[in-house]
């Protein structure tokens, strides 16, 4: 009889902690990581993986729409960027256009990366974008005829027309980034959305007041 009662406690005791287990990991699944909207729960092998985790499921048809419409809007503000180096005569402007690469490169790569996790296919670099504006919510690309112009354009003429053409580039950024924060569902993609926000909108104020010095 004891031997029946000690092995019925053991059982009962290792069912429930096996229980526990289960309902932790499931916690582990839901929306709402408790971490701020960081993606990050915490440090070691097991921040590690709730990471991908969170980035692979928590998400919607707009966080992919985000993704694959924010990529090629980057990766051309980064050809327009690029420009500024040997053609730009305000060290302001040059100043600005290396903030925007060293800003949206990075981004390019996260927005790659969450694709990849969420199984979608990311747009393949090299792609001519200019004036593509059949994405969701995607707008601000520049056409074909005014990247060829900014490319031929040199000095005080190009500073002009890349503040100007940027000022629209970003203002296009900056409505996709609304759009994501009102209707997507990856955490890590609107908080990127509002970081876009917030250092585009102030670079768009920068470049308006430069024009103005133009």
């Amino acid at each position: 009889m004891i031997t029946r009662t000690l092995t019925r406690r053991v059982a009962l005791a290792t069912a429930a902690v096996t229980s526990a287990l289960v309902l932790a990991a499931c916690g582990g699944d839901s929306d709402d990581n408790g971490d701020g909207g960081t993606g990050h729960t915490g440090h070691g092998a097991s921040a590690a993986s709730a990471t991908p985790s969170a980035s692979a499921g928590a998400h919607n048809a707009q966080d992919v729409a985000f993704a694959k419409g924010m990529i090629p809007h980057h990766q051309q503000a980064l050809q327009m960027a690029e420009l500024a180096a040997d053609r730009a005569s305000s060290a302001k402007v040059k100043d600005l256009a290396a903030r925007i690469e060293k800003a949206q490169d990075p981004e390019i790569r996260t927005l790659t990366g969450w694709l990849k996790a969420w199984g979608e296919q990311p747009p393949a670099a090299g792609m001519d974008h200019s004036g593509h504006t059949g994405m969701s919510g995607m707008s601000g690309m520049m056409s074909e005829d005014d990247m060829a112009a900014l490319k031929k354009a040199t000095g005080k003429d190009f500073d002009t027309r890349f503040l100007s053409l940027m000022v629209e580039h970003h203002q296009g950024a900056v409505e996709m980034a609304a759009t994501e924060k009102q209707r997507g569902r990856s955490a890590e993609a609107k908080a990127m959305a509002d970081a876009i926000i917030t250092a585009q909108d102030a670079e768009i104020k920068e470049m308006k007041r430069l024009l103005g010095a133009e």
